[in-house]
């Protein structure tokens, strides 16, 4: 198994910390001035303080697994973590199907990453996820496409994300799963994309979300490799359990995607989704009272006998999933980032 912490790949434009793996946001400091106004009276001890929470800050840290056969080239996800104000975090998953076009899917997802990164301190990006993913979109010239999603914290503990896709975002707390974005696509397995072809999503179409941190949550930000093979619950006792920092959280829930993508008899959120896909869809097929004691394997015979064609269906996902076991986990390329709310 070829993983890696940190990677040329996706963090060229990054300089990689000491410690192997985890960010920081640094202060910065602003040069004293000498203030002429004069002095703000004092409160009325009748009037209480006002109460300002804690500044909060995200540290982080990465892990990724490549496709099994993607591993030479690094596979097709990309990501970034910016220390910028209170941390800034983005992913995304260059989408496979160019290679059929003789076009490396990973060059799209990496420039767009790159250029996303280099724009998070833009004036006109405003600290705004949305606009952040319309300038890198335009900013990029490679052809291809990727699902992305940006997370940026603001310092009061507002945490305001973006996402075109099936990239996702989890918020912990306690034990439990708080917020989750959920992903956008325009049938099973064919999610919402940005593409240098006009065909192809922009930022309009990007689910915008935000969230109120506090001290003490936890974010894992990841491509649908994670999300496809392991379940909200696996995450939460992952990041409950797991010891020696974020890290090696990443590092813990990246291996427990990957085992489960191997296994060809897992029970993976994919393949659930891929099956209940399949039901629904004899349950509204014409005739559906022909299936109803046929096991799913002489259903999937059936399905493949008939021609969806000449009935005007269109459902061009079957070509992916005709045939197929719909049991075990998803090769794909996993990346995975979690991230810790801290005081600044």
């Amino acid at each position: 198994m070829a993983a890696t912490a940190v990677s040329q790949y996706y963090l060229s434009f990054h300089s990689i910390p000491e410690d192997g793996g985890t960010w920081r946001r640094r202060r910065r400091r602003t040069g004293s001035s000498v203030c002429c106004t004069p002095p703000v009276p004092s409160i009325p001890s009748s009037s209480p303080p006002p109460v300002v929470g804690p500044e909060l800050s995200l540290s982080f840290g990465a892990h990724v697994i490549p496709h099994p056969k993607k591993v030479e080239k690094g596979g097709e996800d990309a990501f970034f973590i910016s220390s910028y104000n209170g941390g800034v975090v983005a992913v995304a998953d260059g989408v496979s199907g160019w290679a059929e076009q003789n076009v490396n899917p990973a060059l799209f997802s990496r420039e767009l990453m790159s250029k996303a990164s280099s724009l998070v301190e833009d004036e006109e990006v405003s600290y705004n996820p949305r606009t952040l993913i319309q300038k890198a979109h335009a900013a990029t010239s490679s052809v291809g496409s990727a699902t992305v999603i940006i997370a940026m914290l603001e310092k009061n503990g507002t945490l305001k994300i973006a996402s075109v896709g099936d990239c996702g975002l989890r918020v912990i707390r306690k034990g439990q799963v708080v917020f989750s974005t959920s992903p956008e696509e325009h049938y099973f397995d064919c999610p919402y994309q940005l593409s240098s072809e006009a065909v192809g999503q922009t930022y309009l179409d990007a689910t915008v979300s935000s969230v109120e941190l506090v001290k003490g949550d936890t974010l894992v930000i990841g491509s649908d490799g994670l999300f496809d093979n392991v379940f909200d619950h696996e995450i939460v006792s992952a990041v409950g359990t797991t010891s020696d920092g974020v890290t090696n959280t990443a590092k813990v829930l990246a291996n427990l995607a990957h085992t489960h993508s191997l296994d060809l008899s897992y029970e993976s959120p994919y393949s659930l989704e891929a099956r209940a896909r399949v039901i629904n869809w004899i349950q509204n097929f014409p005739s559906s009272s022909l299936f109803q004691h046929c096991s799913i394997d002489s259903l999937m015979t059936l399905i493949l006998n008939y021609d969806l064609d000449q009935q005007g269906f269109d459902v061009p996902w079957w070509k992916k999933m005709l045939g197929m076991k719909l049991t075990g986990g998803k090769l794909d390329d996993i990346t995975v980032i979690v991230g810790h709310a801290e005081s600044s």
